[in-house]
């Protein structure tokens, strides 16, 4: 069951203006599919980590000279000697755009070396899970390019549908294409055989684990405590190892896509700001299943589930911010005396204060965080603060800032 993607014009249009496209994320986000239905004249192959295809890393230029462009080339870290080689061609080859096409689901290693050696050359896109316009069927209908389009025009026209999906589910089977497949009999084993191949492959391969079963144990920690501020002594507390291990293991979650963190905003006109970063795991399906919840109908009343919303929110919000043209950046703040607002989305020197909140009614209280977020950024150009929340229609909630169904699907018009 293929899903177009928001992602599908930019990537056609990156390789229409550039010699190599890498698009990266992680595992089983849709990356090969997606470039298959995209570009299905395309010659591909796929490395593995312990097989040699076609002898690429022992003899790079003669697996080339074997596959020329246009050429797919599938999670690219594992064939590393391929780089230099593919740089001399794409050299040779001049400006012509729309040579290669990598992948890769590591942010490390080769994917530095990428960075490093096409510099000038190559444009990186990062494939997240579906986005909520994704799984309805409406990929160019997310809200997040029409609000920071102007926020006051998009509420007077605030034209567009709730996308039908139902809350608990959406959270308990998590984002991944491939849960599509399966019915939810089979979501547990459909996550389990995802964390074991992450674990045995990815994380082994990064971090040289000697305790796999232990690392495992921590990437459920790191589920119980996303949407919560990043302290790595509480995370080596918890597993009984050293703030620079935990930290170390964190930093592998990160650079397999696992795990993101947002940082503090810090503003001139506030001095007392705790700068801890957010962290995040990346889906709520691989929370749901680290945490033993076994079905939608178990998270009714669940402790984690305001977490688990905001984390679907804001990984949702990124992923919709993925397919823009120019991505914004995020922040979160908290001011030493509590005050906080979930997400800062800076755009064209704007500031975009969005709160998240498992509610379906929304009420002037829920815009405290924005509200001392405004008053302590007066010279802040700063734009009215939004609300994500479990709400069946966007509306007013005070004069500056508007509440929006988490699942809002804009009709262009």
């Amino acid at each position: 069951m293929f899903k177009e993607r928001s992602l599908s014009s930019r990537v056609r249009g990156a390789v229409k203006s550039f010699r190599v496209v890498v698009v990266s994320g992680a595992r089983q986000t849709g990356k090969t599919t997606l470039l298959r239905h995209l570009f299905p004249e395309w010659d591909c192959v796929t490395f593995d980590p312990v097989t040699d295809i076609e002898g690429a890393r022992a003899d790079p230029d003669l697996f080339l000279d074997n596959h020329p462009p246009p050429l797919i080339l599938d999670e690219i870290q594992y064939a590393a000697e391929v780089v230099a080689a593919l740089k001399r061609r794409v050299d040779r080859a001049g400006d012509l755009p729309g040579q290669y096409i990598l992948t890769g689901s590591q942010q490390w290693q080769v994917m530095r070396v990428l960075a490093e050696s096409l510099a000038g050359r190559a444009v990186f896109i990062d494939l997240h899970g579906l986005s909520v316009a994704e799984s309805a069927d409406a990929p160019e209908s997310g809200w997040l390019p029409f609000w920071l389009g102007g926020a006051d025009a998009f509420m007077d026209h605030q034209a567009g549908r709730r996308s039908g999906l139902r809350l608990h589910r959406w959270l308990w089977r998590g984002s991944l294409p491939g849960t599509l497949l399966v019915e939810d009999a089979w979501i547990a084993s459909f996550w389990d055989a995802y964390q074991r191949t992450y674990i045995e492959r990815d994380a082994r391969a990064l971090a040289e684990l000697g305790d796999w079963q232990q690392f495992g144990l921590f990437l459920r920690l790191a589920g119980a405590l996303s949407a919560q501020e990043v302290n790595a002594s509480q995370f080596g507390r918890e597993m009984g190892v050293t703030p620079r291990t935990a930290r170390k293991w964190l930093d592998v979650l990160t650079g397999t896509f696992q795990w993101h963190e947002i940082p503090a905003w810090q503003g001139n006109a506030v001095k007392r700001v705790i700068a801890k970063p957010k962290g995040y795991l990346g889906d709520t399906g691989l929370i749901c299943h680290g945490q033993r919840i076994s079905s939608s109908e178990a998270l009714g009343g669940h402790p984690l589930l305001g977490a688990l919303f905001e984390t679907a929110v804001v990984g949702d919000i990124r992923r919709q911010a993925s397919a823009l043209a120019f991505a914004p950046g995020f922040w979160h703040w908290r001011a030493a005396g509590g005050a906080e607002v979930d997400l800062i989305i800076e755009a064209d020197g704007c500031l975009y204060p969005v709160e998240v909140r498992l509610t379906s009614n929304p009420r002037p209280r829920d815009a405290s965080g924005i509200n001392a977020f405004r008053a302590a950024h007066p010279g802040q150009r700063i734009a009215p603060g939004l609300i994500v929340c479990a709400a069946d229609r966007p509306r007013r909630v005070t004069e500056n800032v508007f509440a929006l169904p988490w699942d809002w699907l804009v009709t262009p018009g």
